[in-house]
């Protein structure tokens, strides 16, 4: 995986030359949450593919 400033400079290079400040913030707070999760999905017993392919057929026929 890229290092977090690869990732950032990744972000910085497709974000158009007038992005705003808060363009900016918002993408890194999204990149942020991304990389916890993932974090967490790592580190917790998630849920395996068929169990949430279950759930999701559940809840979008009823």
């Amino acid at each position: 995986m890229n290092t977090i400033k690869e990732a950032i400079k990744s972000i910085l290079n497709q974000l158009p030359d007038d992005c705003s400040i808060e363009d900016i913030q918002y993408h890194l707070y999204v990149l942020e949450k991304v990389r916890q999760g993932l974090d967490i999905a790592d580190t917790e017993n998630g849920l395996k593919q068929e169990e949430v392919e279950g759930l999701l057929r559940k809840w979008l026929i009823e």
